[in-house]
């Protein structure tokens, strides 16, 4: 085998390559999600480490953060840093802790502008201490996102980006879904995955999930499920 043919397996080989078919979790990275439904669908069992990931929203505060509550809370028990930028809702903390989630590693940003909550991302990400940078932004043009890709494929840490409909899609995104509600439960549509072919969409019931993971509290378990993160009340 010549040196140019082991040379081009080896960059095929590589995690960031996406190669559009085969199962190419056994190179990608990933930190579970605490769902098995979901799991099973995404490359390397769980959310991309080391790569930009769009969560496609029906409408902010549906239960786009639940869904990160359980890696995120992992993450933070492992001295991580869990970085929130610009959340169209502001969090309710006592039921993030209830959660899993440790406050003490955890950061809540909320720059003025749309280009300095892509700059806060890059810092953050750059940083090497972010265990998850959660940026909330529809706006970016795309040099900043590949600005942000670029510091997410040198972070090793989980980096989202939650968009509306409006937003148009970021080519290079290692990961894609869409979530929306139906029937009281929270529906997952894989829009693009590393390793090509599209599942078919899988409902998980967050409140239940959540349920399980809320330890011994003072405060009615009812209370903090109904404040908990970002969900929205209408």
């Amino acid at each position: 085998m010549s040196a140019a043919v082991e040379s081009l397996d080896a960059i095929l080989a590589g995690p960031h390559v996406w190669r559009g078919q085969g199962n190419t979790s056994d190179t990608v990275s990933g930190i579970p999600t605490g769902h098995a439904e979901l799991d099973v669908l995404l490359p390397g069992r769980g959310w991309p480490v080391g790569a930009l990931t769009e969560i496609f929203v029906e409408r902010p505060g549906i239960g786009e953060l639940q869904l990160l509550i359980p890696a995120a809370a992992q993450l933070t028990r492992n001295a991580r840093w869990l970085a929130m930028i610009a959340p169209p809702y502001l969090p309710y903390a006592p039921a993030m802790a209830a959660c899993g989630i440790h406050l003490k590693h955890m950061l809540l940003l909320s720059p003025q502008s749309k280009d300095e909550q892509a700059w806060a991302g890059e810092q953050l990400l750059g940083s090497g201490n972010c265990g998850a940078m959660l940026l909330w932004n529809d706006h970016l043009q795309d040099r900043t996102l590949r600005r942000l890709q670029h510091a997410a494929e040198h972070s090793g840490a989980l980096a989202v980006l939650f968009r509306t409909r409006r937003a148009q899609p970021f080519v290079s995104a290692a990961l894609r879904l869409h979530v929306s509600r139906s029937n009281g439960r929270t529906v997952i549509q894989v829009l693009k995955r590393r390793g090509g072919g599209i599942p078919a969409p899988v409902q998980l019931d967050l409140h239940a999930s959540l349920s399980q993971r809320v330890p011994a509290t003072p405060q009615p378990r009812s209370t903090v499920l109904a404040n908990t993160c970002l969900q929205n009340a209408q």
